[in-house]
């Protein structure tokens, strides 16, 4: 069993033959782990961890998340109803937005939302609506490049997320303009970042700035934590992280005057690892040039590999202990749909079921009904029970929206 598994090849076999697959499951243990060492890295201040929802939003994992004193981020009024509808209050929540038309920016706030404001004509018009009766948060860009794919960085110069840094003197403008209550600061540079310094960088932008807010109540540092995709994958040190921010941070305190709350939105760290995406091989296409393993699923379930050339460890859990092949195992989809390349696994036999490892974030919150497939149902693991949290699609799930006008 590859090292990154936690959950055994019979269960993983019980599972498909109860539920069908393509299946996602999680494991809720390794959820609390990553609270865990997150909360565990930073002792000394104030620490609050908003989940970054987008990267899966199943109401089961929100409310597991909610239950070990995590808060919300959210980027849309979707997320933030779902957030409600998982049990936060709107004082828990965060509304991220990314140029989003105003009238979502005013149903965040007339809800009860915190907006994290990531433009000047936004700034702009919340201090033309609220002034100081609404507190805010801004989004600067640190002009920082770090992460592991220019896809996901969004702290450097070029990138669309944020009020740059440089514009910081028309930021104040504004504020002074319409006496708007700053109650925090915030950037995020990326993913796949495992070195502090690249965070203690954007963090030392961030609090040369914040000196110049004098009512702050929160420095947030976003996420973007490395997590293991391979094997030998290194990983961020989060004890060491955890150690040199929270010494950084603590001299800005001391600098600033008084303490503040630090907050990190993580959604990959918490729930990459937690997830699995069950298929079974269907064909196996012996070519001259390639042997492709065909399987019941697609881009349209896990569009991860083709978007970003993410890798995902595959296990074979029929034959583990199978002689090893190198194929290409793709997707069912109607155009090219790899799922990995020159990929060395323990021979692939039609009906065997494999298992797509890192699938929790980024999966099924970017699934799709393209060539009118069905979404694969979900099933959360915790605390020794297995538990069906959203079905399978089904012909009505795919027509709920249609109208017939035949």
């Amino acid at each position: 069993m590859h090292p990154l598994s936690t959950i055994n090849n019979p269960l993983f076999e019980e599972l498909s033959q109860q539920y069908g697959t393509p299946l996602y499951v999680y494991d809720g243990g390794i959820v609390r782990r990553q609270v865990h060492n997150l909360q565990a890295a930073f002792q000394g201040v104030d620490m609050h961890i908003k989940y970054a929802c987008k990267a899966n939003t199943n109401l089961a994992l929100m409310r597991l998340m909610r239950s070990l004193g995590v808060e919300v981020d959210v980027v849309s009024m979707g997320e933030m109803h779902m957030a409600l509808l998982a049990g936060y209050s709107p004082r828990q929540i965060t509304f991220t937005p990314s140029g989003v038309p105003f009238g979502e920016v005013r149903e965040a706030v007339e809800a009860g939302a915190t907006v994290n404001v990531d433009s000047l004509p936004l700034l702009e018009w919340f201090g033309q609506t609220y002034g100081s009766s609404k507190p805010c948060l801004i989004r600067l860009k640190p002009n920082v490049a770090a992460g592991g794919n220019f896809k996901i960085m969004t702290g450097h110069s070029d990138s669309k997320f944020g009020i740059s840094v440089d514009l910081l003197d028309e930021i104040l403008e504004i504020v002074k303009r319409y006496d708007l209550k700053i109650i925090g600061l915030h950037q995020h540079t990326g993913s796949d970042i495992k070195e502090a310094e690249a965070f203690l960088q954007a963090a030392e932008v961030i609090f040369k700035a914040a000196l110049r807010f004098p009512d702050l109540q929160i420095i947030d540092l976003g996420g973007g934590f490395k997590v293991a995709y391979k094997p030998e994958d290194a990983v961020t040190d989060m004890q060491h992280l955890g150690q040199e921010i929270t010494k950084g941070f603590q001299e800005f305190c001391k600098n600033y005057g008084r303490e503040l709350q630090l907050w990190f939105e993580p959604g990959k760290y918490l729930v990459s690892e937690c997830g699995y995406l069950l298929v079974r091989a269907t064909v196996i296409k012996e070519d001259p040039a390639r042997t492709f393993v065909h399987v019941d699923s697609g881009l349209n379930h896990l569009i991860r590999p083709m978007m970003y050339g993410a890798y995902h460890h595959i296990l074979n859990v029929s034959n583990p202990e199978g002689v090893p092949h190198t194929y290409n195992v793709v997707g069912y989809i109607c155009e090219t749909d790899t799922f990995a390349t020159d990929r060395t696994l323990p021979e692939v036999r039609p009906g065997d079921l494999l298992a797509f490892l890192n699938a929790g974030a980024y999966g099924f919150t970017m699934s799709s009904h393209y060539n009118a497939r069905y979404r694969p149902a979900e099933v959360l693991i915790d605390e020794g029970k297995a538990t069906l949290v959203r079905r399978r699609d089904t012909l009505d799930d795919l027509l709920r929206s249609q109208l017939d006008l035949a």
